[in-house]
């Protein structure tokens, strides 16, 4: 290979060239060749402009962030921006006072700090659970429809339930029945677990509360909801299928119970956007007027037909306007009155879910992710649907109920995880070329020599949108070869750098970066992964600061599948503060974590999370507003699904994995029974013990460090439970942490 000569004399070609001895015609394009290049308005690869650009005054502030990320839009009332630049809590919504809100990253050291620095020492990610923002949506929600049928002289009254589908959590709806009790609030259940959950709570509740029995039933669950009849609770069985009518009629003769019976109804009224497959005369659920008529007769035939007593549908979650709400409510009357007037001693109209949030801030009925009404106005549209249909028919008012479930617990719940590292571009530099370029030539074809001129060619004369082509061009040729076997990897590396030179001269490389977060997005936002449902997702923290960096959330996953990478508003990056630790690694140089927050979570999220990769459930807290100097209390506070754990739910036998990693260290480390090899046994055992008990998710590198260290200089690694677990008082505000129902200690638990 002959040697190659450096550049010839400067004045005889343009500034930023050089000549290749050998070879006169093949300049090397100089990064100063484009310095003064104008961006390219290229429809197909012009970035399209994100909020990072929109024309803010300077210097930044909190109020900017909170336009920018639409806090008061998605947010209100319940989540603001501080002057400290946090997200905060606002736990009463409009009657919170200053001195009330919660800091969400007050919250993140109680929670992730050791507990020798008065913290709980509990892994992240973390749910936050806010009862009192529940408490408030559900007095929110009640209030609405107070207001409705007060202004409109409704003759019946409201009394909501919950749909335990949409969170299971115990803690949860034990709450919204004794939140509700005041108000006949009830729950709603949707298979023979739920109803079994719903009768338990519901024992603590009104005696008025409605048990509404919903899903597909057989002989086992009809004779629980008519045994929860016989404990006094307001139960009612909606028919789903005709077939179930038989079993229920069978059934309540053989225990000898009355029934309240409904039923749910096919309307002709149909939800067209994403979440209204549900709805209209195809849907899963419900009768058809045939069967509801034959419903009705065969009651009658039994002498019946005073147990049937409501009438269900439902349209649709996310129902976008108010216009379709009080259609499918007036045709779903309309049936109501004929079955008055057929007979049956009906008392209830069940309007079922479909209360809206708006998780964009856009409050567009346009949108999958918004709406474009408010809680009164949902409520105003229910009344005034009934009351009119009602009122045309001379048939009394019925009782209001609706399986607002979406609504009620969305904003309780925020899902809180740390960025670990990000991306970080590096800027291709005349150095980063690999082999070099004066050994590129040697490797290409006529044909890449040939890209290579016209690239060089393009660039002298200005013409950017040509040397795009001929970059593109010469990359595709040069894999080929590669991939034919007949150009080296130096080669390929020097060649990708020069196309990236030439995109970021030119101003079309891609500036969005990865920011690696401690998070599964299938576990924790499973329907982004699974529907493309978008919720709101922001740095709970330096908010006082412009975020600069465009970037996409990755997850820990080994899919690809596991990413972030579409927000609110037709993002498709999120505005982000660079990461604080080295080479964008928190931990790595002392640099404070970074936390986001995924908000509007908390219905069906936890339910429908599996264990992909193995990774559970993320930590739970629960945090109540106090007057304490911090605003909040931890009230419960309970650990996620360790690696044993996780593995157990699968059948696996951590134990039994456990003695067998045992038993090979003792085979593969042996010797003269020195005491370096058994401390090295001793060792090695006790660090599987350690990550059998540990969560799956990452931990800080930094708190990794101090867990280790703390671990290793107290008798031998100590017991890992020691810095793990929350004692029952551990704070300022002598709140009690529960942490589990038992702690279940392992005998290899203590190295």
């Amino acid at each position: 290979m002959p040697a190659l000569a450096c550049c010839v004399d400067a004045a005889t070609f343009p500034p930023g060239y050089a000549i290749v001895a050998g070879d006169s015609s093949l300049p090397v394009v100089l990064p100063e060749a484009f310095s003064d290049a104008p961006l390219l308005p290229l429809t197909n690869t012009t970035v399209v402009s994100s909020l990072l650009e929109l024309p803010l005054p300077s210097p930044w502030s909190p109020s900017h962030s909170a336009s920018l990320y639409k806090i008061n839009g998605w947010g209100a009332p319940y989540f603001s921006v501080n002057s400290s630049g946090n997200i905060t809590v606002r736990p009463h919504g409009l009657e919170t006072l200053p001195h009330q809100e919660i800091d969400l990253m007050k919250v993140v050291k109680k929670v992730s700090e050791p507990k020798s620095r008065g913290g709980l020492g509990l892994q992240l990610p973390l749910i936050v659970r806010l009862p009192d923002v529940l408490k408030n949506r559900l007095e929110s929600l009640q209030s609405a429809f107070d207001f409705a049928i007060q202004s409109q002289s409704y003759g019946s009254h409201y009394q909501g339930v919950y749909p335990v589908k949409c969170n299971q959590d115990r803690y949860m709806v034990e709450d919204i029945v004794e939140f509700g009790t005041t108000y006949r609030f009830g729950l709603e259940a949707g298979s023979k677990p739920e109803l079994l959950l719903a009768m338990s709570c519901l024992c603590k509740g009104n005696p008025e509360a409605l048990l509404i029995c919903n899903g597909y039933k057989d002989a086992e669950y009809i004779s629980l909801a008519l045994a929860a009849r016989k404990l006094a609770l307001n139960t009612v069985i909606v028919l789903e299928q005709e077939e179930e009518l038989d079993l229920v009629i069978e059934m309540s003769k053989k225990l000898v119970v009355r029934p309240v019976i409904g039923m749910r109804a096919k309307l002709r009224t149909k939800h067209a956007g994403h979440f209204g497959a549900t709805s209209g005369e195809k849907g899963k659920f419900g009768l058809n007027t045939m069967q509801i008529l034959g419903v009705a007769k065969k009651l009658e035939q039994n002498g019946m037909l005073d147990c049937l007593q409501l009438l269900h549908f439902h349209i649709g979650s996310q129902i976008p306007s108010t216009s379709l709400l009080a259609d499918g409510v007036g045709e779903a009357t309309q049936i109501y009155c004929e079955l008055v007037r057929l007979g049956a001693d009906m008392r209830v109209i069940d309007v079922g879910g479909g209360l809206g949030i708006d998780y964009d801030g856009s409050q567009s009925p346009d949108s999958d992710n918004s709406v474009g009404y408010g809680l009164e106005e949902y409520a105003s549209a229910v009344v005034q649907s009934i009351r009119n249909a009602c009122d045309r028919k001379f048939v009394k008012h019925p009782v209001i109920c609706s399986e607002s479930g979406r609504a009620l617990v969305s904003h309780h719940s925020v899902l809180i995880f740390e960025a670990v590292s990000a991306s970080a571009p590096v800027a291709p530099t005349l150095d980063s070329l690999g082999l070099g370029l004066h050994y590129l030539a040697n490797g290409l074809t006529d044909d890449s020599l040939s890209d290579y001129r016209s690239l060089t060619a393009a660039a002298v004369r200005g013409d950017y949108e040509t040397c795009l082509v001929y970059a593109d061009q010469l990359k595709q040729r040069c894999v080929d070869q590669f991939k034919e076997g007949s150009l080296s990897l130096e080669h390929l590396a020097s060649i990708d750098n020069i196309s990236e030179l030439v995109s970021k001269a030119i101003g079309t490389s891609d500036p969005v970066r990865t920011y690696h977060v401690n998070l599964s997005v299938f576990t924790s936002v499973p329907d982004f992964w699974g529907i493309g449902q978008q919720f709101p997702i922001v740095p709970i923290q330096r908010l006082d600061e412009k975020p600069v960096v465009k970037g996409v959330l990755s997850d820990l996953t080994c899919d690809s599948d596991g990413k972030v990478d579409r927000f609110i508003g037709g993002e498709t990056s999120l505005p982000l503060h660079e990461l604080e630790g080295e080479g964008g690694i928190l931990g790595s140089g002392g640099g404070a974590g970074y936390y986001l927050g995924m908000f509007l979570g908390g219905a069906y999220q936890e339910a429908l999370g599996g264990l992909h990769n193995l990774f559970g459930g993320p930590s739970v807290v629960r945090v109540s507003q106090s007057d304490g100097p911090h605003s909040f209390a931890v009230t419960r506070a309970v650990p996620g699904l360790s690696c044993g754990e996780v593995l157990r739910v699968m059948q696996h036998e951590p134990e039994m994995m456990f003695e067998t990693l045992k038993h090979r260290v003792e085979e593969c480390i042996h010797g003269e029974d020195s005491d370096d090899d058994e401390l090295a046994r001793d060792t090695l055992v006790s660090s599987f013990a350690r990550s059998f008990h540990n969560m799956p998710y990452l931990a800080n590198i930094a708190a990794a460090a101090s867990f280790y260290e703390k671990n290793n200089n107290d008798n031998g690694g100590g017991d890992y439970y020691g810095d793990y677990y929350p004692d029952e008082d551990y704070n300022n505000n002598s709140v009690a942490a529960v942490v589990g129902e038992e702690d279940e200690h392992w005998t290899y638990c203590v190295a």
